[in-house]
């Protein structure tokens, strides 16, 4: 145990002497928070709305009107051609083209119908999307409006036979940065797990000072200890920072028990760290170590939920997400603090966890053990 403490107290002053090292731990992680929480939102708005109203009627100027007033829409284009609209679509000026035939007013007053043409920019087909659902919704009020005015509709009358309310759970005002800042700190944890700990021992190699630590009375169990020790306080800590500039910046709501976040980060940490010291192991040069583990942290990311949700992916991406660790810890910590889930509710996630950092760190130890012994 004494050598194990005297490994990390060499640990920590090599890493606290490293200026660059100790910022990139400890300011890096609040600065990407502050620029991704922000930046990493997939809510739709500002969609550039291209007008093409050859009507010219009191009904067409009422239905621009309406996306006018939206919040979503934001009206950069105004022509009487196709071709002036089709132009902005294919240059980016526009995401959406809304055109209003001629005699729209006539014919919705004689045939009670009549027709609008859309046409939307689909290379993102998210926005696409949700853009065309806006606008569809946007008409269908319009048209209602319309209807109740011409009919002389009042009250009751007006509104549709069903009537919904809604009742939003969790996240009662839809706010997009209780959803993402939790994700985004498990990716900021990972980044210092994994990275941190696949370059410090293939560092040792680099510098040739692995051989000397080799032939010391240091038993190799120690050695990887004291190496990866020091990296799981660091996470943890910046664990803790991240989770108090969410509070303080983002609000963000903590329903469930903080402990409970902790008790699996830690655990989900071993499973990091020794995929870290898995692939310090394979490696010759930081800059091996560097890009295998970026590798897999970026397989890991995208097939985590934390951008996607993981019903949406294909069958086989769904299955992979099994053996993704940073997926258990993304739905954990979203579970806890937006949902108040409980150690019952995420058990099967702990132990999912727990298996795999026995599993990895048991290979890495004996894949070290092999390569340096």
């Amino acid at each position: 145990m004494r050598t194990i403490l005297f490994l990390v107290r060499k640990e920590f002053l090599q890493i606290f002497r490293h200026k660059v090292l100790a910022r990139m731990i400890f300011i890096m992680p609040v600065v990407q928070l502050l620029i991704l929480a922000n930046a990493a939102d997939f809510e739709v708005k500002n969609i550039s709305l291209h007008l093409i109203d050859l009507d010219q009627s009191t009904a067409s100027r009422e239905l621009t009107g309406h996306f006018e007033a939206s919040p979503h829409f934001r009206i950069t284009g105004a022509s009487f051609s196709a071709k002036a609209g089709m132009n902005d679509l294919q240059t980016g000026r526009a995401d959406l083209v809304l055109q209003i035939p001629p005699r729209m007013e006539y014919d919705l007053r004689r045939e009670g119908k009549a027709q609008v043409q859309v046409t939307v920019n689909a290379i993102n087909g998210v926005k696409a999307g949700v853009a065309s659902a806006y606008t569809g919704a946007i008409i269908q009020g319009f048209s209602n409006d319309l209807r109740a005015e011409w009919l002389g509709l009042s009250g009751p009358e007006v509104k549709p036979p069903i009537d919904i309310t809604f009742s939003n759970w969790f996240n009662p005002g839809l706010d997009y940065s209780a959803f993402m800042v939790p994700g985004i700190l498990v990716l900021l944890v990972s980044l210092i797990g994994m990275f941190l700990s696949s370059m410090n021992i293939v560092k040792e190699k680099e510098t040739g000072t692995i051989e000397q630590l080799n032939v010391t009375p240091i038993r190799k169990y120690q050695f990887i200890i004291g190496k990866l020790l020091p990296f799981w306080v660091l996470a943890m800590v910046s664990l803790a920072l991240g989770l108090g500039v969410g509070k303080l910046v983002f609000d963000i709501p903590m329903v469930g028990s903080l402990g409970l976040v902790f008790l699996f980060a830690g655990a989900y940490l071993l499973v990091l760290l020794g995929f870290g010291l898995l692939i310090s192991t394979i490696t010759e040069t930081q800059q091996q170590a560097m890009f295998l583990a970026w590798f897999f942290l970026l397989v890991f990311i995208l097939l985590s939920g934390l951008f996607t949700p993981i019903e949406s992916m294909p069958v086989w991406a769904q299955k992979i997400t099994w053996f993704n660790p940073v997926a258990y810890f993304v739905e954990v910590i979203r579970l806890v603090l937006l949902k108040g889930s409980t150690f019952g509710d995420v058990q099967r996630h702990f132990a999912a966890i727990l298996g795999a950092a026995v599993l990895v760190n048991g290979l890495a130890g004996w894949n070290y053990r092999k390569r340096s012994g």
